[in-house]
């Protein structure tokens, strides 16, 4: 066990030799902290309210959510109105909802095929194994938030896709997030009441 923990750190921190810019070694060392919580985590809950932005179409949605490692995500539209109350378990690789056999669709969001229902796994699965471009410690109204940006390796800043997460740095919680596609944002989510259960926590 104690082998495997010592490989995963020497991935994680050859993976952050490609992060920097402002907030330093400190920044590094709370995202590598940040990406082993995530590793580790085995299910999350909250809120996010959610922008989808086409350009000539924008959706806003509100989503309670809950995720489960290697099982459903579950999805509750509490905006817009007309389909709030509505439920959704989403197994993995589905791309579609469908809600009482009415079915709730708005269209890729970039040449990947992503849409606003795969915005929570996506954001996930960047935290988890996206590759860690650039990280920095933010004000944002007072408090301190660790932005990590994770894009294509073979990309540079502003080609294909990209993502841009805000941690809480000491419970690593999500606080808001974006992605873009060739420079463009298409998908902001801001969360709220953001919790997650770590597996070593679990075992306790």
């Amino acid at each position: 066990m104690r082998g495997r923990l010592c490989a995963l750190m020497m991935i994680l921190t050859l993976t952050l030799a490609a992060c920097g810019g402002e907030g330093g070694r400190g920044a590094e060392e709370m995202m590598l902290e940040t990406r082993e919580k995530y590793l580790e985590m085995t299910d999350c809950s909250g809120h996010m309210d959610m922008t989808a932005d086409y350009g000539r179409r924008v959706y806003e949605f509100g989503v309670d959510f809950s995720w489960t490692k290697g099982g459903e995500t579950t999805l509750k539209l509490t905006a817009p109105e007309n389909v709030a109350g509505a439920t959704a378990h989403i197994s993995k690789g589905e791309t579609a909802l469908e809600f009482g056999g009415a079915m709730l669709e708005t269209g890729p969001l970039n040449s990947a095929g992503l849409t606003p229902i795969d915005a929570l796994p996506a954001l996930l699965g960047y935290a988890r194994e996206g590759y860690l471009a650039e990280c920095a410690l933010e004000d944002w109204d007072g408090v301190e938030l660790l932005h990590v940006t994770c894009r294509e390796a073979e990309k540079p800043p502003g080609e294909g896709t990209e993502a841009q997460l805000w941690f809480v740095p000491e419970s690593a919680v999500l606080h808001h997030a974006e992605i873009s596609d060739g420079g463009e944002t298409v998908l902001q989510c801001k969360f709220t009441d953001f919790s997650l259960t770590l597996q070593t926590a679990a075992k306790g």
